[in-house]
């Protein structure tokens, strides 16, 4: 039997500490007349201390599954979209999994850029058609403030913090994510990079490989190259999944892309010919929040009631890799009510999570000190 995969839970959350143009200008040399005029960005939201990609993700995901009125236990797979994980590994997803308290969930992560939510949509998808889950959430999260030199006013204006989710459930009925495409060009990755974390010199390699490698952990980005690279595929790949779906832009309600840069959205829609009010954008309020930025836009769509049932959208996605990615999705759910009761009920559910993960960990410190105690450590080195 096929199986579809169908949007039937989202979610999003932004960090409270908003910062404006205003504030900005007294940063570095800029205004807020001269960062709106080129990007159409206001404000965008920084993550405090304390909170991190994971935990970000979590409270995405949590209000998801809360609109889907799915237990965590049913979640089968786990997929974070991010370029700024806390750690290489584990994978953010593996510890919002943990959080979450989806003891049967698989979980990784996913490094596509600002591409990366509609590439993890299609792998989640792709996983609901085959049989292998039945139920997925699909999360974009990042914390770009911590990876931007901040004396860069080319850069530091242009991105946010934030996460935002989708929960696919299986269906045999037809729609859900109906057609996607990716594509990527690995000859343009000098346009748009951000360094890995693991540049440390390895002295048995040799003095030349010790005195290298050393970069600094902030984006780089050509934005010429990349507003034409971005203006370009925006519209060819838009074009392209329409064709995959027999459809023309006037059977689609809504094009959500990539929150990037409003000047860059207009082109594109110069390009396919479509007013920009097919476009749905709030890159003015988050700035450009990288892999979080589509499932944010959809959340604020939704809750504007852009969306009916039936409905025809487009998600696309185009950044770092070069990568660049769009898929076609049938809207076929309204927004449920939700009760404080349940809400709070859910809350607690979690806090429960933390505690039994607490558990397993102090259970592994048990066995491993009865194991040193009993002399039988085979551990390598012993």
């Amino acid at each position: 039997m096929m199986r579809y995969a169908h949007i039937v839970g989202w979610g999003c959350y932004l960090p409270n500490r908003l910062v404006t143009n205003d504030e900005l200008s007294t940063m570095v040399d800029t205004t807020d007349e001269w960062i709106f005029q080129r990007t159409g960005i206001r404000t965008r939201h920084i993550a405090a201390a304390h909170e991190t990609t994971a935990t970000l993700a979590f409270e995405a995901a949590a209000r998801a599954l809360t609109v889907a009125d799915l237990n965590p236990s049913q979640v089968e797979l786990i997929i974070v979209a991010t370029s700024t994980p806390e750690y290489m590994f584990p994978s953010t997803a593996c510890k919002v999994q943990d959080y979450l308290g989806a003891s049967r969930a698989g979980a990784f992560d996913l490094s596509a850029a600002c591409s990366g939510f509609v590439y993890a949509l299609q792998m989640a998808s792709q996983s609901i058609a085959t049989g292998a889950v039945r139920n997925a959430v699909v999360i974009g999260s990042e914390t770009m403030s911590r990876v931007i030199d901040w004396s860069d006013r080319g850069t530091c204006v242009l991105f946010g913090d934030g996460a935002g989710a989708v929960v696919l459930k299986g269906s045999s009925v037809p729609g859900g994510v109906m057609a996607t495409t990716l594509r990527s060009d690995g000859s343009g990755a000098d346009l748009l990079s951000l360094p890995a974390l693991y540049h440390n010199p390895v002295p048995i390699a040799g003095a030349e490989y010790s005195s290298n490698g050393h970069h600094k952990n902030i984006i780089d980005m050509d934005g010429r190259q990349v507003y034409r690279f971005a203006t370009n595929v925006i519209a060819s790949s838009i074009q392209d999944v329409l064709k995959k779906c027999e459809l023309t832009a006037d059977d689609i309600a809504l094009i959500i892309p990539h929150q990037a840069n409003t000047r860059i959205i207009e082109a594109a829609a110069r390009k396919l010919k479509l007013p920009m009010e097919k476009f749905y954008m709030n890159v003015e309020h988050n700035g450009n929040t990288s892999a979080a930025s589509i499932p944010l836009a959809l959340c604020d769509a939704v809750s504007e009631g852009r969306l009916r049932p039936d409905d025809n959208i487009v998600f696309v996605g185009f950044g770092g890799g070069l990568t660049w990615a769009a898929s076609i999705v049938k809207w076929d759910v309204t927004p449920p009510e939700i009760s404080f009761v349940d809400h709070e009920w859910k809350r607690v559910r979690y806090i429960m999570a933390r505690g039994r993960s607490r558990l397993r960990r102090w259970q592994r410190r048990v066995e491993a000190n009865m194991v040193r105690s009993s002399g039988n450590n085979k551990e390598p080195g012993n």
